[in-house]
């Protein structure tokens, strides 16, 4: 997929924008502060419904505006999607195609992404959450039905967790918010682990490649729940079952649901010693880089097409080897570089990109 437009009103520090985009390479250039990552944060608004640097509107509208719109343009395989999305300071409109979509979910997959970001360097360095948050971004872009499952699982345990702080509350209760509790579990669980078990394979040849087969990079998914490689849904629900049941007790006391998908994990290991611990700085990135990287593979086999790429302020991270190894293996994928200095991409051919110099309130193109 191709984004050819992208159109943005009272977005941040732009008041009316319009772009047109290369279909290989696009490099927003400038110095720090001057809305690279703005133009990146309207794509990926496109893509997810929500930005991945706020949770609220307000900070992605102009301080001395109400409203903000945002509108790409995109070719696909099989079709051109026109998206919308209006941002008030409270609400959201979003549209496909000039039809309003009534839920957030229905927006996924009309647009791929793969962000690749300095901020991504907590899938090794953060905490659990950072690499459920990975897990959960990338199977709802991929599959629509988990998004709304992931929502479902966490409103009831939201229900059960207020049970367990009541005085009053009653096995009987629980038993109820048990029984859905891992039905939705299940399916997370479900789906996470075969998520992991192809995005594993993936990363492990990305990595290999990277370092000259030098290191073995294996992602493993740490189930709060003990689950086989072939267990399907039903069995992961018992499973789940059980250990709701068994940990009744320690819940009471601490007041939260102690077990479950909520608390799930990803290790990443080179050669056998866990990357978070063990690994180097430049070890750590490589392993993430080869994560990203899979992930557009990944996307690719799932869809039936390549998404777009966002690297924002990565290239300065990264050596030259793997800056080198990035570029290459970006030819069939459309990718957006936010950079302070164009000497930071090296090795691409001036006819297969586009360089916008990104000052303030301009983006002005540079023929």
């Amino acid at each position: 997929m191709i984004i050819e437009e992208l159109r943005i009103i009272n977005f941040r520090n732009y008041e009316n924008t319009h772009l047109n985009f290369h279909p290989k390479l696009n490099i927003f250039v400038g110095d720090n502060a001057q809305g690279k990552t703005n133009l990146i944060e309207a794509m990926y608004l496109c893509a997810a419904g929500k930005s991945f640097r706020t949770s609220r509107n307000r900070e992605m509208i102009n301080v001395e505006k109400q409203q903000a719109y945002v509108q790409v343009k995109l070719k696909k395989k099989y079709s051109d999607v026109n998206i919308e999305i209006g941002l008030g300071i409270n609400n959201k409109d979003v549209k496909v195609n000039k039809i309003c979509l009534t839920k957030i979910g229905e927006l996924f997959g009309n647009l791929n992404i793969v962000l690749f970001s300095p901020e991504d360097l907590k899938l090794v360095k953060g905490g659990p959450g950072e690499r459920r948050r990975f897990m959960d971004r990338e199977i709802s872009q991929i599959f629509a039905k988990y998004y709304y499952i992931l929502g479902q699982y966490n409103k009831i345990l939201q229900h059960r967790n207020r049970l367990l702080k009541d005085n009053k509350k009653r096995i009987l209760d629980l038993e109820v918010w048990n029984e859905q509790l891992a039905v939705a579990g299940a399916w997370i669980i479900f789906y996470r682990r075969n998520f992991i078990k192809k995005i594993n394979l993936l990363a492990k040849l990305m990595h290999r490649r990277i370092t000259g087969s030098t290191e073995t990079l294996e992602i493993i998914y740490d189930s709060d729940v003990k689950i086989e490689k072939d267990d399907g849904v039903n069995r992961i629900k018992e499973n789940i079952l059980k250990k709701l049941e068994n940990s009744i007790n320690i819940d009471k006391k601490r007041g939260l649901t102690t077990t479950g998908p909520h608390r799930d994990d990803i290790i990443l290991m080179i050669d056998e010693f866990d990357v978070r611990n063990y690994g180097s700085q430049g070890q750590q990135r490589t392993a993430v880089l080869s994560l990203k990287l899979a992930e557009i593979e990944l996307i690719k086999g799932e869809v039936g097409e390549y998404p777009v790429l966002l690297l924002d302020d990565v290239m300065s991270e990264l050596d030259l080897k793997r800056q080198k190894y990035l570029i290459n293996n970006l030819k069939n994928v459309q990718t957006f570089i936010t950079t302070t200095m164009i000497s930071h991409v090296k090795g691409t051919d001036p006819k297969d990109r586009m360089v916008f110099n990104i000052s303030k309130r301009q983006a002005d193109n540079i023929k």
